[in-house]
Protein backbone atom coordinates (compact mmCIF):
# COMPACT_ATOMS: atom_id res chain seq x y z
CA UNK A 1 0.00 0.00 0.00
CA UNK A 2 1.39 3.47 -0.40
CA UNK A 3 2.53 5.66 1.65
CA UNK A 4 4.32 9.01 2.45
CA UNK A 5 7.80 8.73 0.47
CA UNK A 6 6.44 6.17 -1.95
CA UNK A 7 7.17 6.57 -5.91
CA UNK A 8 3.80 6.14 -7.85
CA UNK A 9 4.38 5.37 -11.44
CA UNK A 10 0.42 4.99 -11.83
CA UNK A 11 -2.37 7.52 -10.35
CA UNK A 12 -5.31 5.47 -11.55
CA UNK A 13 -9.17 6.51 -11.92
CA UNK A 14 -9.02 10.22 -11.27
CA UNK A 15 -11.03 12.80 -13.55
CA UNK A 16 -8.62 15.79 -14.39
CA UNK A 17 -10.01 19.48 -13.69
CA UNK A 18 -7.97 23.07 -14.11
CA UNK A 19 -4.79 22.92 -16.53
CA UNK A 20 -4.65 20.17 -18.51
CA UNK A 21 -8.05 19.09 -18.79
CA UNK A 22 -8.76 21.36 -21.99
CA UNK A 23 -7.04 18.30 -23.80
CA UNK A 24 -9.28 15.46 -22.85
CA UNK A 25 -12.51 15.16 -24.95
CA UNK A 26 -14.96 14.59 -21.75
CA UNK A 27 -14.58 14.34 -18.02
CA UNK A 28 -14.36 10.48 -17.69
CA UNK A 29 -11.78 8.85 -15.03
CA UNK A 30 -8.33 8.42 -16.66
CA UNK A 31 -4.90 7.21 -15.40
CA UNK A 32 -1.71 9.21 -15.01
CA UNK A 33 1.35 6.87 -15.58
CA UNK A 34 4.19 8.76 -14.58
CA UNK A 35 8.28 7.78 -15.18
CA UNK A 36 11.40 9.83 -13.66
CA UNK A 37 9.64 12.35 -12.17
CA UNK A 38 7.23 13.38 -14.80
CA UNK A 39 3.70 12.69 -16.64
CA UNK A 40 4.74 10.33 -19.37
CA UNK A 41 1.31 9.53 -20.56
CA UNK A 42 -2.54 9.98 -19.45
CA UNK A 43 -5.13 7.43 -21.30
CA UNK A 44 -8.80 6.34 -20.46
CA UNK A 45 -8.93 4.29 -16.95
CA UNK A 46 -7.86 1.06 -17.80
CA UNK A 47 -7.01 1.29 -21.65
CA UNK A 48 -2.84 0.67 -20.68
CA UNK A 49 -1.32 -1.75 -18.74
CA UNK A 50 -0.26 -0.38 -15.13
CA UNK A 51 2.97 0.81 -14.44
CA UNK A 52 5.14 0.99 -11.43
CA UNK A 53 3.14 1.03 -7.93
CA UNK A 54 -0.36 2.48 -8.44
CA UNK A 55 -2.54 5.39 -6.40
CA UNK A 56 -5.72 4.60 -7.22
CA UNK A 57 -7.73 7.35 -6.73
CA UNK A 58 -11.58 5.96 -7.00
CA UNK A 59 -13.07 8.67 -9.21
CA UNK A 60 -11.44 11.78 -7.20
CA UNK A 61 -10.65 14.88 -8.86
CA UNK A 62 -7.02 15.27 -10.21
CA UNK A 63 -5.15 19.12 -10.28
CA UNK A 64 -1.64 20.27 -10.78
CA UNK A 65 0.08 20.48 -7.10
CA UNK A 66 -1.18 23.73 -5.64
CA UNK A 67 1.70 26.72 -5.29
CA UNK A 68 1.66 29.09 -2.16
CA UNK A 69 3.61 32.71 -3.53
CA UNK A 70 4.03 34.06 -0.51
CA UNK A 71 5.26 32.68 2.99
CA UNK A 72 7.37 33.94 5.91
CA UNK A 73 8.02 30.17 5.95
CA UNK A 74 10.07 29.65 9.73
CA UNK A 75 7.45 32.53 11.33
CA UNK A 76 4.62 30.83 9.73
CA UNK A 77 6.26 27.04 11.41
CA UNK A 78 6.64 29.28 15.12
CA UNK A 79 3.08 30.22 15.07
CA UNK A 80 2.40 27.15 16.94
CA UNK A 81 4.16 27.79 20.13
CA UNK A 82 3.21 31.27 20.22
CA UNK A 83 -0.21 32.96 21.64
CA UNK A 84 -2.43 33.26 19.49
CA UNK A 85 -4.19 36.75 19.48
CA UNK A 86 -6.34 37.26 16.35
CA UNK A 87 -9.63 36.75 18.92
CA UNK A 88 -8.24 39.74 20.61
CA UNK A 89 -10.93 42.77 20.16
CA UNK A 90 -8.56 45.83 22.45
CA UNK A 91 -5.37 46.61 23.65
CA UNK A 92 -6.12 45.58 27.53
CA UNK A 93 -7.75 42.46 26.39
CA UNK A 94 -4.53 41.10 24.56
CA UNK A 95 -2.15 42.46 27.47
CA UNK A 96 -4.82 40.12 29.61
CA UNK A 97 -4.05 37.20 27.36
CA UNK A 98 -0.50 37.61 27.69
CA UNK A 99 -0.54 37.79 31.31
CA UNK A 100 -1.80 34.34 31.79
CA UNK A 101 0.32 32.88 29.24
CA UNK A 102 3.00 30.26 30.18
CA UNK A 103 6.86 31.84 28.81
CA UNK A 104 8.55 29.93 26.09
CA UNK A 105 11.75 28.11 27.36
CA UNK A 106 14.14 31.00 27.05
CA UNK A 107 11.94 32.52 29.39
CA UNK A 108 10.17 35.24 26.91
CA UNK A 109 6.36 35.57 26.49
CA UNK A 110 5.17 35.71 22.34
CA UNK A 111 1.79 36.56 20.81
CA UNK A 112 0.99 37.29 17.27
CA UNK A 113 -1.91 37.79 14.94
CA UNK A 114 -2.99 41.24 17.14
CA UNK A 115 -4.98 43.94 14.72
CA UNK A 116 -4.99 46.92 16.70
CA UNK A 117 -6.31 49.52 13.92
CA UNK A 118 -9.89 48.12 14.88
CA UNK A 119 -9.19 48.66 18.92
CA UNK A 120 -11.54 50.86 20.74
CA UNK A 121 -7.95 51.69 22.63
CA UNK A 122 -4.47 51.70 21.44
CA UNK A 123 -1.40 49.37 23.19
CA UNK A 124 0.34 51.61 25.86
CA UNK A 125 3.66 50.17 27.13
CA UNK A 126 2.10 50.70 30.87
CA UNK A 127 -0.73 48.40 30.29
CA UNK A 128 1.38 45.68 29.05
CA UNK A 129 4.09 46.60 32.00
CA UNK A 130 1.07 46.26 34.55
CA UNK A 131 -0.09 42.48 32.51
CA UNK A 132 3.13 41.44 32.43
CA UNK A 133 5.83 42.70 34.96
CA UNK A 134 8.91 41.79 34.14
CA UNK A 135 9.25 38.87 31.56
CA UNK A 136 9.90 39.91 28.16
CA UNK A 137 6.72 39.83 26.35
CA UNK A 138 6.41 40.71 22.48
CA UNK A 139 3.10 40.42 20.53
CA UNK A 140 3.61 40.74 16.79
CA UNK A 141 0.74 42.49 14.33
CA UNK A 142 -1.07 40.24 12.42
CA UNK A 143 0.68 42.28 9.37
CA UNK A 144 3.68 41.96 10.86
CA UNK A 145 4.63 45.74 10.17
CA UNK A 146 4.63 46.73 13.51
CA UNK A 147 5.38 44.81 17.19
CA UNK A 148 4.25 45.85 21.14
CA UNK A 149 6.78 44.87 23.52
CA UNK A 150 7.18 45.73 27.13
CA UNK A 151 9.70 47.16 29.07
CA UNK A 152 11.92 44.14 29.79
CA UNK A 153 11.15 43.24 26.06
CA UNK A 154 12.34 46.73 25.62
CA UNK A 155 15.52 46.53 27.38
CA UNK A 156 16.39 42.93 26.53
CA UNK A 157 16.60 44.36 22.73
CA UNK A 158 18.57 47.29 23.84
CA UNK A 159 15.41 49.78 22.45
CA UNK A 160 12.99 52.48 23.50
CA UNK A 161 9.55 53.41 22.72
CA UNK A 162 6.97 55.83 24.66
CA UNK A 163 4.31 53.32 23.90
CA UNK A 164 6.02 50.10 23.51
CA UNK A 165 5.09 50.07 19.95
CA UNK A 166 7.84 49.24 17.07
CA UNK A 167 6.83 49.98 13.42
CA UNK A 168 8.82 48.66 9.76
CA UNK A 169 12.25 48.43 10.36
CA UNK A 170 12.33 48.09 14.38
CA UNK A 171 9.28 45.60 14.27
CA UNK A 172 11.08 43.96 10.85
CA UNK A 173 14.15 43.31 13.18
CA UNK A 174 12.22 41.76 16.11
CA UNK A 175 10.78 39.48 14.44
CA UNK A 176 14.32 38.31 12.38
CA UNK A 177 15.33 38.25 16.26
CA UNK A 178 12.39 36.23 17.30
CA UNK A 179 12.56 33.76 14.47
CA UNK A 180 16.49 33.13 15.25
CA UNK A 181 15.92 30.26 16.96
CA UNK A 182 18.32 27.38 17.26
CA UNK A 183 18.81 25.60 14.29
CA UNK A 184 17.39 22.43 14.92
CA UNK A 185 14.38 24.14 17.15
CA UNK A 186 13.52 25.79 13.55
CA UNK A 187 13.76 22.67 11.19
CA UNK A 188 11.61 20.94 13.02
CA UNK A 189 8.98 23.39 13.19
CA UNK A 190 9.17 23.74 9.25
CA UNK A 191 8.87 20.27 8.87
CA UNK A 192 5.92 19.85 10.61
CA UNK A 193 4.54 22.76 9.04
CA UNK A 194 5.66 21.45 5.29
CA UNK A 195 3.67 18.19 6.38
CA UNK A 196 0.78 20.05 7.20
CA UNK A 197 0.69 22.10 3.78
CA UNK A 198 1.08 19.01 1.91
CA UNK A 199 -2.07 17.88 3.50
CA UNK A 200 -3.46 20.63 1.75
CA UNK A 201 -2.45 20.05 -1.74
CA UNK A 202 0.67 21.93 -1.62
CA UNK A 203 3.43 20.91 -3.72
CA UNK A 204 5.50 24.41 -3.53
CA UNK A 205 6.04 27.78 -1.95
CA UNK A 206 8.08 30.72 -1.89
CA UNK A 207 9.65 31.67 1.14
CA UNK A 208 10.48 35.07 2.23
CA UNK A 209 11.96 34.40 5.46
CA UNK A 210 14.02 37.55 6.33
CA UNK A 211 16.98 35.49 6.73
CA UNK A 212 19.90 33.89 4.74
CA UNK A 213 18.01 31.22 2.93
CA UNK A 214 20.06 29.28 1.21
CA UNK A 215 22.31 27.94 4.24
CA UNK A 216 18.95 27.31 6.15
CA UNK A 217 17.20 25.43 3.35
CA UNK A 218 20.64 23.35 2.32
CA UNK A 219 20.56 22.16 5.83
CA UNK A 220 17.00 21.19 5.92
CA UNK A 221 17.22 18.98 2.60
CA UNK A 222 20.51 17.54 3.22
CA UNK A 223 18.72 16.36 6.95
CA UNK A 224 15.74 15.07 5.05
CA UNK A 225 12.92 17.82 4.32
CA UNK A 226 11.17 16.36 1.31
CA UNK A 227 7.73 17.76 2.02
CA UNK A 228 7.24 20.75 -0.93
CA UNK A 229 9.66 22.69 -3.43
CA UNK A 230 11.35 25.70 -2.12
CA UNK A 231 12.19 29.12 -4.10
CA UNK A 232 13.83 30.86 -1.21
CA UNK A 233 14.17 34.95 -1.63
CA UNK A 234 16.98 36.78 -0.79
CA UNK A 235 16.89 40.38 1.00
CA UNK A 236 18.98 43.77 0.27
CA UNK A 237 20.94 43.47 2.96
CA UNK A 238 21.89 40.43 1.69
CA UNK A 239 22.13 41.54 -2.44
CA UNK A 240 25.84 41.43 -2.95
CA UNK A 241 27.07 38.33 -1.10
CA UNK A 242 23.92 36.34 -3.70
CA UNK A 243 25.40 37.98 -6.73
CA UNK A 244 29.31 37.09 -5.18
CA UNK A 245 28.05 33.67 -4.42
CA UNK A 246 26.41 33.04 -7.96
CA UNK A 247 23.06 32.78 -7.20
CA UNK A 248 20.56 33.30 -10.00
CA UNK A 249 17.24 32.90 -9.68
CA UNK A 250 15.25 29.71 -11.07
CA UNK A 251 18.62 27.58 -10.75
CA UNK A 252 18.79 24.61 -8.13
CA UNK A 253 20.30 24.54 -4.91
CA UNK A 254 21.51 22.10 -2.80
CA UNK A 255 24.45 20.32 -1.97
CA UNK A 256 26.42 17.04 -2.83
CA UNK A 257 25.28 15.32 0.12
CA UNK A 258 21.40 16.21 -1.06
CA UNK A 259 19.07 13.03 -0.66
CA UNK A 260 17.40 11.77 -3.90
CA UNK A 261 14.27 12.51 -2.43
CA UNK A 262 14.42 15.77 -2.07
CA UNK A 263 17.15 16.65 -5.33
CA UNK A 264 15.53 19.35 -7.40
CA UNK A 265 13.34 20.58 -4.96
CA UNK A 266 15.26 24.06 -3.80
CA UNK A 267 15.88 26.92 -5.67
CA UNK A 268 16.89 30.60 -5.77
CA UNK A 269 14.32 32.83 -5.81
CA UNK A 270 13.87 36.31 -6.21
CA UNK A 271 15.45 39.53 -4.40
CA UNK A 272 12.42 40.57 -2.19
CA UNK A 273 12.02 44.30 -1.03
CA UNK A 274 9.90 46.15 1.17
CA UNK A 275 8.56 49.38 -0.48
CA UNK A 276 6.36 50.51 1.84
CA UNK A 277 4.22 49.61 5.21
CA UNK A 278 0.79 48.11 5.56
CA UNK A 279 -2.65 49.10 5.88
CA UNK A 280 -3.70 47.45 9.68
CA UNK A 281 -0.44 49.70 10.55
CA UNK A 282 -1.14 52.29 8.62
CA UNK A 283 1.93 53.18 6.79
CA UNK A 284 0.59 51.34 3.07
CA UNK A 285 1.66 55.04 0.85
CA UNK A 286 -1.85 55.92 -0.12
CA UNK A 287 -2.54 59.41 -2.81
CA UNK A 288 -4.77 60.42 0.27
CA UNK A 289 -4.44 60.58 3.83
CA UNK A 290 -5.15 58.50 6.83
CA UNK A 291 -8.87 59.33 8.01
CA UNK A 292 -7.76 61.79 11.22
CA UNK A 293 -4.37 62.33 10.25
CA UNK A 294 -4.32 64.35 7.45
CA UNK A 295 -0.44 64.40 7.27
CA UNK A 296 0.06 60.57 7.02
CA UNK A 297 0.17 59.42 3.43
CA UNK A 298 1.85 56.03 4.78
CA UNK A 299 5.43 55.76 4.11
CA UNK A 300 7.60 54.55 1.16
CA UNK A 301 10.86 52.76 3.31
CA UNK A 302 12.81 52.93 0.34
CA UNK A 303 12.90 56.00 -1.70
CA UNK A 304 12.10 55.23 -5.47
CA UNK A 305 15.90 56.35 -6.62
CA UNK A 306 16.66 53.53 -4.41
CA UNK A 307 14.02 51.03 -5.29
CA UNK A 308 15.42 51.67 -9.44
CA UNK A 309 18.71 50.97 -8.12
CA UNK A 310 18.40 47.66 -6.13
CA UNK A 311 15.99 46.34 -9.03
CA UNK A 312 18.88 47.03 -11.30
CA UNK A 313 21.68 45.64 -9.32
CA UNK A 314 19.76 42.56 -9.09
CA UNK A 315 18.63 42.28 -12.60
CA UNK A 316 22.40 42.41 -13.69
CA UNK A 317 23.30 39.81 -11.17
CA UNK A 318 20.65 37.52 -12.92
CA UNK A 319 17.72 37.62 -9.96
CA UNK A 320 14.40 38.47 -10.36
CA UNK A 321 12.88 40.71 -8.11
CA UNK A 322 9.40 40.53 -5.65
CA UNK A 323 8.28 44.25 -4.17
CA UNK A 324 6.26 44.75 -1.63
CA UNK A 325 3.90 47.21 -2.28
CA UNK A 326 0.59 47.74 -0.75
CA UNK A 327 -0.79 51.18 -1.25
CA UNK A 328 -0.95 52.88 -4.12
CA UNK A 329 1.82 55.38 -4.30
CA UNK A 330 4.23 52.17 -4.20
CA UNK A 331 2.49 50.16 -6.71
CA UNK A 332 3.63 53.49 -9.12
CA UNK A 333 7.20 53.49 -7.81
CA UNK A 334 7.43 49.73 -7.97
CA UNK A 335 6.00 50.26 -11.94
CA UNK A 336 8.68 53.00 -12.28
CA UNK A 337 11.35 50.68 -11.10
CA UNK A 338 10.55 47.77 -13.32
CA UNK A 339 10.37 50.02 -16.47
CA UNK A 340 13.45 52.11 -15.66
CA UNK A 341 15.79 48.90 -14.43
CA UNK A 342 14.35 46.36 -16.87
CA UNK A 343 14.03 43.97 -13.98
CA UNK A 344 11.18 41.14 -14.00
CA UNK A 345 9.34 39.77 -11.39
CA UNK A 346 6.48 40.53 -8.94
CA UNK A 347 4.60 42.69 -7.21
CA UNK A 348 3.70 41.50 -3.95
CA UNK A 349 0.45 42.71 -2.25
CA UNK A 350 -1.18 45.20 -4.83
CA UNK A 351 -3.82 45.98 -2.60
CA UNK A 352 -4.57 49.23 -4.13
CA UNK A 353 -3.79 50.13 -7.53
CA UNK A 354 -4.29 53.43 -9.77
CA UNK A 355 -6.70 52.87 -12.39
CA UNK A 356 -3.45 53.67 -14.84
CA UNK A 357 -1.35 51.44 -13.60
CA UNK A 358 -3.85 48.34 -14.36
CA UNK A 359 -2.90 48.53 -18.07
CA UNK A 360 1.34 49.52 -17.04
CA UNK A 361 1.37 46.11 -15.11
CA UNK A 362 0.23 43.98 -17.81
CA UNK A 363 2.69 45.88 -20.92
CA UNK A 364 5.36 45.46 -18.43
CA UNK A 365 4.78 41.87 -17.75
CA UNK A 366 5.07 42.47 -14.12
CA UNK A 367 3.21 38.96 -12.35
CA UNK A 368 0.34 40.40 -9.74
CA UNK A 369 1.36 37.97 -6.48
CA UNK A 370 -1.42 38.54 -4.31
CA UNK A 371 -3.74 37.31 -1.26
CA UNK A 372 -7.26 36.91 -1.90
CA UNK A 373 -8.22 35.86 1.75
CA UNK A 374 -6.28 39.81 2.69
CA UNK A 375 -9.06 41.57 0.97
CA UNK A 376 -11.97 39.70 3.50
CA UNK A 377 -9.69 39.74 6.32
CA UNK A 378 -8.92 43.46 5.70
CA UNK A 379 -12.36 44.49 4.17
CA UNK A 380 -13.27 46.66 7.57
CA UNK A 381 -10.36 47.80 7.98
CA UNK A 382 -10.26 49.69 4.58
CA UNK A 383 -14.15 51.00 4.93
CA UNK A 384 -12.49 52.68 8.01
CA UNK A 385 -8.96 53.29 6.44
CA UNK A 386 -8.89 53.81 3.50
CA UNK A 387 -12.66 55.51 2.53
CA UNK A 388 -10.57 58.47 0.98
CA UNK A 389 -8.94 56.59 -1.19
CA UNK A 390 -9.91 56.72 -5.07
CA UNK A 391 -7.52 53.65 -6.32
CA UNK A 392 -8.94 49.98 -6.75
CA UNK A 393 -9.16 48.47 -3.97
CA UNK A 394 -7.98 44.81 -4.19
CA UNK A 395 -8.30 44.24 -7.66
CA UNK A 396 -8.66 40.53 -8.64
CA UNK A 397 -10.47 41.11 -12.11
CA UNK A 398 -9.44 44.30 -12.89
CA UNK A 399 -5.90 43.11 -13.06
CA UNK A 400 -6.49 40.22 -15.12
CA UNK A 401 -8.43 42.31 -17.86
CA UNK A 402 -5.53 44.20 -17.94
CA UNK A 403 -3.57 41.35 -19.16
CA UNK A 404 -1.84 41.13 -15.72
CA UNK A 405 -1.02 37.19 -14.41
CA UNK A 406 -2.28 36.27 -11.28
CA UNK A 407 -0.27 34.00 -8.64
CA UNK A 408 -1.85 33.08 -5.27
CA UNK A 409 -0.40 33.44 -1.83
CA UNK A 410 -1.31 33.73 2.09
CA UNK A 411 1.10 35.51 3.21
CA UNK A 412 1.55 33.30 6.08
CA UNK A 413 1.46 33.67 9.42
CA UNK A 414 -0.93 36.81 8.09
CA UNK A 415 -3.40 34.20 6.98
CA UNK A 416 -3.48 30.37 6.50
CA UNK A 417 -1.40 28.41 3.91
CA UNK A 418 -4.39 27.36 2.41
CA UNK A 419 -4.70 27.90 -1.11
CA UNK A 420 -8.14 26.46 -1.19
CA UNK A 421 -8.76 29.53 1.24
CA UNK A 422 -7.24 32.05 -1.36
CA UNK A 423 -9.11 30.14 -3.95
CA UNK A 424 -12.79 30.37 -2.51
CA UNK A 425 -11.99 34.25 -1.31
CA UNK A 426 -11.18 35.01 -5.13
CA UNK A 427 -13.96 33.40 -6.13
CA UNK A 428 -16.34 34.14 -3.52
CA UNK A 429 -15.13 37.06 -2.19
CA UNK A 430 -16.85 36.97 1.00
CA UNK A 431 -15.96 34.42 4.36
CA UNK A 432 -19.47 34.86 6.52
CA UNK A 433 -22.92 35.60 6.04
CA UNK A 434 -22.21 39.06 4.38
CA UNK A 435 -22.72 39.71 0.83
CA UNK A 436 -19.60 39.71 -1.70
CA UNK A 437 -17.42 42.24 -0.79
CA UNK A 438 -16.82 44.42 -4.00
CA UNK A 439 -18.34 41.26 -5.86
CA UNK A 440 -16.88 43.02 -9.69
CA UNK A 441 -13.48 42.07 -9.04
CA UNK A 442 -14.52 38.03 -8.03
CA UNK A 443 -12.58 35.77 -10.83
CA UNK A 444 -14.07 32.35 -11.95
CA UNK A 445 -13.05 29.10 -10.47
CA UNK A 446 -10.74 28.12 -13.08
CA UNK A 447 -9.08 31.25 -13.30
CA UNK A 448 -8.13 31.28 -9.33
CA UNK A 449 -7.33 27.72 -10.08
CA UNK A 450 -4.96 28.97 -12.66
CA UNK A 451 -3.18 31.54 -10.18
CA UNK A 452 -2.36 28.65 -7.73
CA UNK A 453 -0.53 26.20 -9.86
CA UNK A 454 2.78 26.59 -11.96
CA UNK A 455 2.05 23.37 -13.93
CA UNK A 456 -0.29 21.13 -15.74
CA UNK A 457 -1.86 17.93 -16.09
CA UNK A 458 -0.47 16.62 -19.42
CA UNK A 459 2.48 14.84 -20.60
CA UNK A 460 6.11 16.30 -20.35
CA UNK A 461 4.80 18.28 -17.05
CA UNK A 462 6.40 17.24 -14.00
CA UNK A 463 4.40 14.56 -11.41
CA UNK A 464 3.09 17.49 -8.71
CA UNK A 465 -0.25 16.93 -8.40
CA UNK A 466 -3.30 17.02 -5.74
CA UNK A 467 -6.56 14.73 -5.40
CA UNK A 468 -9.46 15.97 -4.25
CA UNK A 469 -12.82 14.90 -2.71
CA UNK A 470 -14.87 17.26 -4.78
CA UNK A 471 -14.50 18.90 -8.07
CA UNK A 472 -13.03 22.05 -7.70
CA UNK A 473 -14.84 23.98 -10.75
CA UNK A 474 -18.11 23.00 -9.67
CA UNK A 475 -17.28 23.17 -5.41
CA UNK A 476 -19.28 26.38 -3.22
CA UNK A 477 -17.46 28.45 -1.30
CA UNK A 478 -17.61 26.60 1.62
CA UNK A 479 -16.90 23.41 -0.23
CA UNK A 480 -13.71 24.62 -1.50
CA UNK A 481 -12.25 25.71 1.84
CA UNK A 482 -12.91 22.35 3.56
CA UNK A 483 -11.58 20.63 0.20
CA UNK A 484 -10.81 17.21 1.23
CA UNK A 485 -7.37 16.47 -0.01
CA UNK A 486 -6.79 12.59 -0.18
CA UNK A 487 -3.03 12.60 -1.97
CA UNK A 488 -0.42 15.16 -2.59
CA UNK A 489 2.32 13.83 -4.91
CA UNK A 490 5.82 15.92 -6.04
CA UNK A 491 7.63 14.59 -8.50
CA UNK A 492 5.44 11.44 -8.23
CA UNK A 493 6.38 10.84 -4.96
CA UNK A 494 3.70 10.78 -2.27
CA UNK A 495 4.06 14.06 0.13
CA UNK A 496 0.41 13.23 1.78
CA UNK A 497 -2.29 10.58 1.60
CA UNK A 498 -1.94 6.92 1.46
Amino acid sequence: MSGIGSRIGTVANVRIAGPGSEYLIDDEPVDIVLEDGLIVDIAPAGALPPAGEILDGHGAWAVPGLWDNHVHTVQWALATERVALGGASSAAEAASIMAAAAPLPDGRKVGSGFRDAMWPDAPDLALLDRATGTVPTYLINADVHSTWLNSAALRLEGLSSPDGMLREQYAFEISRRLNAVEPLRADIAVGAAGERAASRGVVGLVDFDMAWNAEAWSRRVAAGFAAHRVEFAIYPFDLTRAIAEGLRSGEVHELSETPEAARGLISVGPLKVISDGSLGTRTAACSHPYPGDPQNFGVLTVPPAELTELLTAATGGGLGVAVHAIGDRAVTAALDAFTLSGATGTIEHAQLVRHADLARFGRLGVIASVQPQHALDDRDLVGTHWAGQTSVGYPLRALRDAGVELRFGSDAPVAPLDPWQGIAAAVTRTDDERDAWHPEERITRAQALQASVRTALRPGQPADIALCGFDPLQASGADLRAMPVIATLVAGRVTHGV
